[in-house]
């Protein structure tokens, strides 16, 4: 099978790949278990030991699939995508933060709940059990995703509302709009995460909030990215209080491919008198 998979620069045989990184088990076959399948649903859901991403790059270059220059753009790639975004994204949280007190100290009972007096380093179990932080950083990265747009290419011809875009066309996203939009969200630009809430997300389109893209070319990195930033955040609110100094109508946007500010986004930090 030829495919060019998301990330290499040349098209070659899958198959070569899939045999180095998934070797048969227990006696099954892997292609015969697969067997009729599409080859994205291949990559994408079969459920085989799967390969870190470097491994799968090294196996890859000792096939003769890419070079060492080529795993060097795809590890600048991940690494410039794993933290300058989510640099981004750390900036508008705690700036909407700031700015609404009383989701704040929400925020804050969340973590003495979790924490107790404790002083100690969060787990994986207690960044699960933030339900609450979680909730606002997705309700930040809504109205202010860390990538505004993106774009893909029409490899066939698709209708959209009575118009059909012809394939070789390149379609641009706009996900800060789709983010804002009120057929989506009833009075877009508050800043809410009980839109999160398990019941109001299922009445909602499943590609209404798209963050990190969707489908076979999401982010590789969105559950990291929400680890991190429960991480950062749950430090900084169990610690001190944030009083705002740049508030949402202070933002002007720049073009570039991250959404920055014009000017830094500035935030008051005020230790707090019993810090956990």
């Amino acid at each position: 099978m030829l495919r060019k998979i998301p990330g290499f620069k040349d098209t070659f045989l899958i198959g070569n790949v899939l045999e180095i990184c998934l070797p048969p088990e227990n006696g099954i076959n892997f292609f015969e278990a697969v067997e009729g399948r599409d080859d994205e649903y291949i990559m994408m859901y079969a459920k085989k030991k799967r390969t870190a991403m470097l491994d799968l790059l090294i196996l890859a270059q000792q096939e003769g699939l890419i070079n060492s220059i080529g795993i060097e753009e795809e590890v600048d790639t991940f690494m410039f995508e794993g933290h300058d975004t989510t640099a981004a994204g750390l900036s508008y949280c705690l700036m909407l933060l700031a700015n609404h007190p009383y989701i704040q100290d929400k925020v804050f009972v969340e973590q003495r709940e979790i924490f107790g007096d404790t002083k100690r380093t969060a787990t994986l179990k207690d960044l699960n059990a933030m339900h609450y932080l979680d909730r606002c950083i997705k309700e930040s990265f809504r109205l202010y995703p860390p990538v505004p747009f993106i774009s893909r290419w029409m490899n066939e011809s698709v209708t959209l509302s009575n118009y059909t875009v012809p394939a070789g066309t390149s379609c641009n996203i706009h996900i800060y709009d789709l983010h804002r939009s009120e057929l989506l969200y009833p009075n877009p630009s508050l800043f809410d995460p009980d839109r999160f809430l398990p019941e109001n997300v299922a009445k909602r389109h499943h590609y209404a909030y798209i963050p990190f893209s969707a489908g076979p070319r999401n982010c590789i990195g969105q559950k990291f990215a929400m680890m991190v930033m429960k991480s950062i955040v749950s430090g900084i609110i169990r610690n001190f209080e944030l009083h705002p100094v740049t508030t949402c109508s202070d933002l002007r946007f720049q073009v570039d491919l991250i959404l920055r500010n014009s000017e830094p986004v500035y935030i008051k930090f005020t230790k707090r008198e019993i810090a956990i």
